[in-house]
C-alpha cells in the first residue's frame, strides 16, 4: 500500500529519480498542451482561450478521483499522504503576487521553464527573473518570516474546511468542472466571432 517511500516499499533514494522522471513528463504534457505560449496562458485572463483552465481542472479531477479509488481499493493510505500546512496570510499574499506576475508576464514558474526549454526569449527572461525574486526574498527573509507563518491553519483539506464528506466534495468539484467547461466553450465560441 502506498505511499511507497513512506511505507519502505522502495528506498528514499528513489525520491529524486522519481521526481526527475515525473518532472520531465509534466514538462512534456505542459508543452503539448501549448503552455509554453504566453498568449495561450494569458488568454484565460483576457477571455479568449480557456485551455489552461480545462487542462488543470482535468488534471485535478483525474488525480482526485484516482486517489479516492486507490484508497477505496486499499492501494494507498490517504492518511499517510503529506498535506502542506496552510498559512492563510502568506497564501493570499503569494496568490496575489503570482497572479499579477501571471497576468503581466504570461507565465507561471513551471510554464516559464517549459517555454525557456524550447527557446522562447520571453520565457527565459521570466524564468531568470524568478531567481532575482528568490535572491531578494532570501536576503530579506527575516523581514517576511513572521508574515510567512501568519494565519496558520495546519494541514487542512478543502472538504474538511467545508464540513462535508470527501466523496460529496469530489462530486461537486466534478460538476463545477463540467459547468466551467461548458461556459468557457461558449465564451471561446463567442470570442472567435469577434475580429481583432
Amino acid at each position: 500500500m502506498g505511499p511507497l517511500i513512506t511505507q519502505g516499499i522502495i528506498a528514499e533514494n528513489w525520491n529524486f529519480i522519481l521526481a526527475f522522471v515525473i518532472g520531465i513528463g509534466f514538462g512534456f504534457v505542459l508543452e503539448q498542451a501549448g503552455f509554453s505560449s504566453s498568449r495561450k496562458l494569458a488568454g484565460v485572463f483576457y477571455g479568449y482561450d480557456f485551455v489552461v483552465l480545462r487542462v488543470f481542472f482535468t488534471a485535478a479531477i483525474t488525480a482526485m478521483t484516482g486517489m479516492i479509488f486507490f484508497h477505496y481499493f486499499g492501494w494507498i493510505d490517504l492518511d499517510l499522504v503529506y498535506v502542506n500546512p496552510t498559512f492563510l496570510t502568506s497564501a493570499i499574499l503569494g496568490g496575489v503576487i503570482m497572479g499579477m506576475g501571471f497576468i503581466v508576464g504570461g507565465f507561471c514558474p513551471g510554464t516559464s521553464m517549459c517555454g525557456a526549454a524550447i527557446g522562447k526569449i520571453d520565457a527565459m527572461v521570466f524564468f531568470a527573473s524568478l531567481f532575482v525574486g528568490i535572491f531578494i526574498f532570501g536576503e530579506t527573509y527575516s523581514m517576511w518570516e513572521e508574515l510567512m507563518y501568519a494565519g496558520s491553519l495546519g494541514p487542512r483539506k478543502v472538504f474538511d474546511t467545508l464540513n462535508m464528506s470527501q466523496g460529496l466534495f469530489a462530486l461537486l468539484l466534478i460538476v463545477v468542472a463540467l459547468v466551467a467547461f461548458y461556459i468557457t466553450a461558449r465564451i471561446e465560441k463567442a470570442a472567435t466571432k469577434v475580429e481583432y
